[in-house]
């Protein structure tokens, strides 16, 4: 007989029939009780953790339901960037670099810097207190606002192929853009799960986003010559 795998919603105290808010919040108020920091075990930890990375998704929680176990390992970031950016059929003329460095590159670098500048004070008002409710819910809403910008800098990047004339700079803009994308995933599991290492693992990718944004101002000016 088919076992109902019910463990994950046992695990955070939760119906199966619970809503995404429902086990967030459940998922966070044990996050809070059994963080070593808290005089809880890592065990416990991980045993929450697995359960909200298969139930906060939509696709990997029908899996689950339907008694498939975990499944397949699914990225936390979907997009399907593929090899990086496309290549242009021939030498771009002088025209056409212009008009991609104006309407594609110009608006991805504002956006970006939207991410990247206001990080710092974003995340020293959170240090305050990270257990504080108020202070992680404006750190979560900074984080929400940072992904959809970070949506319409892919739909920029996918708007246009780069000219082949500026196929080095285009990759390299790729690479940060990916940068900055893994570095909110890494941040929202710091918020779910108060795990140091993504915090860490999240600082360091935005801070070699900016430097990659920094090179990237520079290859422009060579770019355009």
């Amino acid at each position: 007989m088919a076992r109902i795998p019910a463990d994950h919603y046992a695990t955070l105290g939760v119906a199966p029939g619970a809503t995404t808010a429902e086990i967030k919040a459940a998922y966070r108020a044990l996050v809070k009780r059994h963080h070593p920091d808290a005089g809880g075990d890592q065990r416990t930890i991980l045993a929450l953790n697995a359960a909200w990375e298969v139930l906060r998704d939509g696709d990997r929680r029908r899996h689950y339901d339907h008694g498939a176990g975990l499944g397949a390992a699914v990225s936390p970031r979907s997009g399907g960037h593929g090899s990086g950016p496309r290549r242009g059929a021939g030498a771009a003329s002088d025209e056409e670099l212009l008009s991609w460095l104006q309407q594609v590159y110009v608006p991805i670098d504002r956006l970006i810097g939207q991410v990247i500048n206001p990080f710092p004070a974003q995340l020293r008002s959170l240090a305050a207190d990270p257990y504080d409710d108020d202070l992680m819910a404006a750190f979560c809403t900074f984080l929400e606002q940072s992904r959809s910008r970070m949506e319409k800098v892919e739909a920029l990047y996918r708007s246009r192929a780069c000219p082949a004339a500026a196929r080095g700079f285009g990759l390299s803009l790729y690479h940060c853009l990916s940068q900055v994308q893994d570095a909110l995933v890494e941040l929202e599991r710091y918020t779910m799960g108060y795990v140091d290492s993504y915090l860490h693992d999240g600082k360091e990718m935005l801070r070699e986003a900016r430097l990659r944004r920094s090179r990237l101002k520079e290859e422009r000016r060579r770019v355009e010559l």
